[in-house]
């Protein structure tokens, strides 16, 4: 059993026992009560203004993120300096981006939690099952949360993020969750209703014109308690239904509930509960069982000094960089898979700060709703995900490197780019052309036949060997130049030297007077998903420069696209294309 779930089934009856606020997926300080005396202002104001930038679901200026937060605008440029050092935002001159090493917040709860871990795959199972969108959700407060997502390639699919946060009473989990409210619980949802009846706070979702009605909802619930499973019929839009059940932890308390999504062009509610309800109930069986057996974290964690760089970039930077922002944000990384519920010792520990220091901060984050007490121990809560998640999950790989290359054709001077392969070919899927007059005339969709390519010979070269000998032999390789290797035996001989090397070298085999040099770039299972190149003019760079003076540079952009590439994939699906 893992050790989140051993904690969990140790410590509920005691809880329960104690302030119903400390239960799982209880209530969390509102954000209007004045914060404690010990409370890190920094802190506050910075997630403050990564909250803004969530809710905007695209870039702010430094101008709309003052009007958006209310700070200063000396504030708001010293709290943008320290998360763009951070690398949680980007700075592209006065506009400000979201970037995705912000998803380590989100992967430190999720990683913490365990169930899209131990679940995730049940989820994936089931939806190749049905054929349809499957979902996993946790409560959050009187919303819920998506914690994975299983979506079909439909037309009209499912649209949710990970992260996102959806009203109960427009949800097929919602009333499974209510079933358990306390009184306090539905106090607040019914404040909340009165003062936001069309759920304009819920930015994941259009509002209603004709909001739910309390009473409809409260026989949801009362129909999920009784029956042990909830129906949506169209509540968060037309068109579309869903059928949920919870999955009870080893204490009969819902752990989170899986959904199965459709649009009534394909089911109507009642068709989904008939043809569904028996396979989701078998899937949900199976869930129970693997949190009841699931094996514990590997070993005890290790002290991992996560917030040691804060004091230099404190010294470089000086007055710009609000060293005691990055260090309250990096407690939160203190959370994971082996640190589940850390007391404030493990968190000093993890992160290298003094106690006092990381007191302070999580008291901050508890007065904000990111984490929660429990005698000694901590929690985070499903509101981390609020920060960035949702809207960094829906990248791509083409998003995440286009900075990078950016930085690397101004560094080189030359056009870098990014391709994966489509069929026998590779395909540009990122690009960043030089300004020169003679200049490599690349577009977006481009595609070159990989073995005449350095990228392609990159992506060919990490390919296990009998599919590697597949493929080529799938084609007839072609003389594009007098350079071109045709021979399939040399063909082979240069991808054993690429893969040996770490990089492929082409020098105009593809076109006269090219010259490209790559590196591939690995997701974080170590498998080479893409490649990034930079191509060159035979006038201006040898071989031997090249390898001497751009090699290094596309090796460092490589690791920089692959360290975010990690991060954004690790409980999130990331398109490469």
């Amino acid at each position: 059993m893992s050790t989140a779930l051993a904690t969990l089934r140790n410590t509920r009856d005691r809880r329960d026992r104690r302030d119903p606020r400390d239960r799982p997926g209880a209530p969390v300080p509102s954000l209007t009560t004045a914060p404690p005396a010990e409370a890190v202002t920094p802190l506050i104001r910075g997630i403050a203004v990564l909250r803004a930038l969530t809710d905007a679901h695209g870039p702010l200026t430094l101008s709309d993120l003052e009007r958006a937060t209310g700070l200063a605008r000396s504030t708001v440029d010293r709290i943008a300096a320290t998360l763009a050092r951070m690398a949680y935002v980007r700075l592209d001159g006065r506009t400000v981006t979201l970037a995705p090493r912000l998803m380590e917040l989100g992967n430190a709860y999720l990683g913490a939690l365990q169930l899209p871990a131990l679940l995730g795959t049940f989820a994936d199972r089931l939806a190749d099952e049905l054929d349809e969108s499957v979902s996993l959700a946790v409560r959050d407060e009187d919303g819920i949360r998506f914690i994975h997502q299983a979506t079909r390639r439909r037309a009209m699919s499912l649209s949710f993020r990970i992260g996102d946060l959806v009203p109960a009473e427009r949800t097929a989990p919602g009333p499974l969750f209510a079933a358990d409210w306390s009184a306090a619980d539905w106090a607040r949802w019914r404040a909340r209703r009165a003062s936001d009846p069309g759920d304009g706070g819920f930015t994941a979702l259009p509002s209603r014109e004709v909001p739910v009605g309390d009473e409809e909802f409260v026989r949801a619930t009362q129909s999920a308690r009784k029956n042990g499973y909830a129906l949506d019929d169209q509540l968060i839009e037309p068109g579309l239904v869903a059928l949920a059940m919870p999955v009870r932890d080893a204490a009969g308390v819902p752990a989170c509930v899986v959904s199965v999504v459709s649009h009534t062009s394909r089911h109507s509610a009642r068709s989904l509960r008939k043809e569904m309800l028996p396979r989701l109930r078998k899937a949900v069986a199976a869930m129970e069982s693997e949190l009841r057996t699931a094996a514990p974290a590997d070993g005890p964690p290790r002290p991992a000094a996560l917030a040691a760089w804060t004091g230099a970039s404190k010294q470089e930077l000086g007055r710009e960089f609000i060293e005691s922002l990055a260090r309250g944000l990096t407690v939160l990384t203190a959370f994971g898979r082996t640190r589940p519920e850390p007391t404030l010792s493990a968190v000093a520990e993890a992160t290298g700060l003094a106690r006092a220091t990381a007191r302070r901060a999580l008291i901050t984050l508890e007065h904000l709703g990111y984490v929660t007490s429990h005698e000694r121990t901590f929690r985070l809560t499903p509101r981390v995900l609020g920060l960035g998640f949702p809207l960094l999950s829906r990248t791509s790989l083409p998003e995440i490197a286009q900075p990078h290359l950016a930085t690397l054709a101004k560094q080189v001077h030359d056009s870098a780019s990014l391709a994966v392969f489509a069929g026998e070919d590779i395909q540009y899927v990122a690009r960043i052309a030089t300004s020169r007059i003679m200049s490599v005339n690349i577009t977006l969709g481009t595609r070159f036949p990989a073995y005449a390519t350095s990228m392609g010979r990159v992506l060919l070269a990490d390919l296990p060997q009998g599919e590697r000998t597949a493929r080529l032999e799938r084609i007839t390789p072609e003389a594009l130049t007098p350079r071109t290797v045709t021979d399939r035996a040399r063909l082979g001989e240069v991808l054993d030297e690429a893969a040996h090397r770490g990089y492929a070298l082409v020098d105009e085999e593809l076109e006269e007077g090219l010259r490209s040099i790559a590196v591939p770039v690995r997701d974080g299972a170590g498998r080479t998903v893409a490649a990034v190149n930079v191509a060159v003019h035979s006038s201006r760079r040898t071989v031997a420069q090249c390898r001497t003076d751009v090699l290094p540079l596309l090796r460092e952009t490589a690791e920089r696209i692959e360290a975010e590439l990690h991060i954004a994939g690790r409980f999130a699906r990331i398109p490469v294309a």
